[in-house]
Protein backbone atom coordinates (compact mmCIF):
# COMPACT_ATOMS: atom_id res chain seq x y z
CA UNK A 1 0.00 0.00 0.00
CA UNK A 2 1.52 3.27 -0.53
CA UNK A 3 0.56 6.87 0.01
CA UNK A 4 1.37 9.96 -1.60
CA UNK A 5 1.69 13.58 -0.71
CA UNK A 6 2.61 16.38 -2.98
CA UNK A 7 3.49 20.68 -2.83
CA UNK A 8 2.95 22.30 -5.81
CA UNK A 9 4.04 26.08 -7.27
CA UNK A 10 6.69 25.68 -4.42
CA UNK A 11 9.16 29.07 -4.94
CA UNK A 12 12.30 27.20 -5.25
CA UNK A 13 14.21 25.95 -8.41
CA UNK A 14 13.95 22.19 -9.25
CA UNK A 15 17.44 22.08 -10.14
CA UNK A 16 18.33 22.57 -6.00
CA UNK A 17 15.28 21.19 -4.68
CA UNK A 18 16.24 17.57 -6.89
CA UNK A 19 20.00 17.45 -5.10
CA UNK A 20 18.20 17.16 -1.58
CA UNK A 21 15.14 14.66 -2.92
CA UNK A 22 18.03 12.36 -4.33
CA UNK A 23 19.46 12.26 -0.92
CA UNK A 24 16.08 10.82 0.61
CA UNK A 25 14.81 8.52 -2.51
CA UNK A 26 15.28 4.59 -1.15
CA UNK A 27 15.19 5.16 2.18
CA UNK A 28 13.54 4.44 5.18
CA UNK A 29 11.25 7.35 6.64
CA UNK A 30 12.84 7.85 9.55
CA UNK A 31 16.35 7.72 8.11
CA UNK A 32 15.18 10.07 5.35
CA UNK A 33 13.78 12.97 8.13
CA UNK A 34 17.41 12.79 10.13
CA UNK A 35 18.49 12.80 6.73
CA UNK A 36 16.59 16.32 6.39
CA UNK A 37 17.35 17.49 9.59
CA UNK A 38 21.01 17.84 8.90
CA UNK A 39 21.18 18.76 5.41
CA UNK A 40 21.72 22.47 5.28
CA UNK A 41 19.92 23.57 2.59
CA UNK A 42 17.01 26.05 1.96
CA UNK A 43 14.42 23.49 0.54
CA UNK A 44 14.73 21.07 3.60
CA UNK A 45 11.91 22.01 5.42
CA UNK A 46 9.69 21.68 1.93
CA UNK A 47 10.42 18.46 1.57
CA UNK A 48 10.27 17.32 5.38
CA UNK A 49 6.74 18.22 5.46
CA UNK A 50 6.21 16.43 2.55
CA UNK A 51 7.30 13.29 3.89
CA UNK A 52 5.41 14.05 7.00
CA UNK A 53 2.09 14.26 5.24
CA UNK A 54 2.72 11.42 2.99
CA UNK A 55 3.63 9.24 6.67
CA UNK A 56 0.12 10.96 7.34
CA UNK A 57 -1.82 10.08 4.23
CA UNK A 58 -0.51 6.34 4.90
CA UNK A 59 -1.65 6.28 8.47
CA UNK A 60 -5.23 7.35 7.02
CA UNK A 61 -5.30 5.13 4.32
CA UNK A 62 -5.26 2.01 6.89
CA UNK A 63 -5.07 2.03 10.24
CA UNK A 64 -3.07 -1.55 9.97
CA UNK A 65 0.09 0.29 8.47
CA UNK A 66 2.99 -0.21 10.50
CA UNK A 67 5.10 3.61 10.20
CA UNK A 68 8.82 2.17 11.35
CA UNK A 69 8.23 0.13 7.82
CA UNK A 70 7.50 2.91 5.88
CA UNK A 71 9.98 3.19 2.80
CA UNK A 72 10.43 6.79 0.52
CA UNK A 73 9.47 4.64 -3.02
CA UNK A 74 9.75 7.29 -5.40
CA UNK A 75 10.81 11.07 -4.88
CA UNK A 76 11.10 13.54 -7.71
CA UNK A 77 11.06 17.34 -8.53
CA UNK A 78 9.00 18.52 -11.68
CA UNK A 79 9.30 22.15 -12.94
CA UNK A 80 6.39 24.29 -12.55
CA UNK A 81 5.13 27.19 -14.61
CA UNK A 82 7.57 29.57 -14.67
CA UNK A 83 7.32 33.59 -13.64
CA UNK A 84 8.64 35.69 -16.05
CA UNK A 85 10.46 38.95 -14.71
CA UNK A 86 12.33 41.91 -15.95
CA UNK A 87 15.05 44.28 -14.71
CA UNK A 88 15.71 47.69 -15.73
CA UNK A 89 19.21 47.80 -17.58
CA UNK A 90 21.19 50.77 -18.65
CA UNK A 91 20.68 53.31 -21.24
CA UNK A 92 16.71 52.33 -20.78
CA UNK A 93 16.96 48.71 -22.09
CA UNK A 94 15.32 45.85 -19.82
CA UNK A 95 16.40 42.62 -19.27
CA UNK A 96 14.61 39.17 -18.58
CA UNK A 97 14.86 36.86 -16.34
CA UNK A 98 13.19 33.74 -14.94
CA UNK A 99 11.96 33.05 -11.14
CA UNK A 100 11.62 29.05 -11.25
CA UNK A 101 9.17 27.39 -9.37
CA UNK A 102 8.52 23.00 -9.04
CA UNK A 103 6.11 20.85 -7.80
CA UNK A 104 7.65 17.83 -5.46
CA UNK A 105 5.97 14.62 -4.88
CA UNK A 106 6.75 11.91 -2.41
CA UNK A 107 5.30 8.26 -2.31
CA UNK A 108 5.95 6.41 0.44
CA UNK A 109 5.15 2.10 0.85
CA UNK A 110 5.29 -0.17 3.33
CA UNK A 111 8.08 -2.76 3.06
CA UNK A 112 9.61 -5.46 4.59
Amino acid sequence: MEAKATVKYLRVSPQKARLVVNLIRGKSAGEALNILRFTKKRVTHHVAKVLHSAIANAEQKSDAVDVDKLVVARAYVNEAPRMKRIRPAPMGRAYRYQRRMSHITVVVEERD
